[in-house]
């Protein structure tokens, strides 16, 4: 068994260009910025820990999934598009300011920046493609699996000490921070919808 570390540093760099650990802050922050200080720690790990896990998933089984339920990547990217852009439209409308503390928790974790931002349908064709290239080699398993953590750490890292800023910030710069982040958000469900509308047909 030899590990590959052309491959590691390939998956790596993969899925920091499609995770973008810079381009989660504004979204984190905007709705974190609100929150005690232990919250946001919290969020700051279980949004990648949730990311994690959906991509172990998909690392593990994802085609077989995506098979048995009859799933194509163009589904994946059209169900993350709208998911996203359902997010974007509360943080530009200033409507996550009216949510419950626990409903503000349950979103940071798993929507939108464990899944669909982090795990996302990218990320998840991008793992499997990539598991799929294999064949079977355990060097090669074990550089995705290494890639995978890696990145992960990254996010948490980035996420953890992004929460520094939020005293500079202040209350105004958080909810200026927002609009930007559901204006980014929306433009990344737009780009995600169309990708999927071109896949379908594509495919048919």
């Amino acid at each position: 068994m030899m590990f590959d570390t052309t491959l590691y540093l390939t998956v790596f760099i993969t899925l920091f260009v499609i995770m973008d650990p810079p381009g989660v802050i504004p979204v984190f922050l905007s709705l974190v910025g609100r929150k005690p200080k232990e919250a946001r720690n919290r969020a700051a790990w279980q949004a990648p820990a949730v990311s994690l896990a959906v991509i172990t998933v998909f690392a593990v089984g994802g085609q077989a999934i995506l098979n048995y339920l009859h799933i194509g990547i163009p589904a994946l990217q059209g169900a993350g598009g709208l998911l996203l852009l359902l997010i974007a439209l509360e943080l530009l409308t200033g409507r996550e300011n009216n949510q419950s503390k626990a409903a503000e928790d349950v979103n940071v974790a798993l929507v939108p920046l464990g899944t669909p931002m982090m795990a996302g349908p990218g990320a998840i064709a991008a793992v499997i493609v990539f598991v799929a290239q294999a064949d079977g080699h355990t060097g090669s398993y074990l550089a995705i699996a290494l890639a995978i953590v890696t990145i992960h750490v990254v996010l948490y890292i980035v996420l953890r000490f992004s929460t520094l800023l939020i005293r500079l910030l202040g209350e105004s710069g958080i909810s200026l921070l927002a609009r930007i982040a559901g204006l980014l958000l929306a433009a990344i469900a737009v780009q995600l919808i169309a990708e999927s509308v071109r896949g379908f047909v594509a495919g048919g």
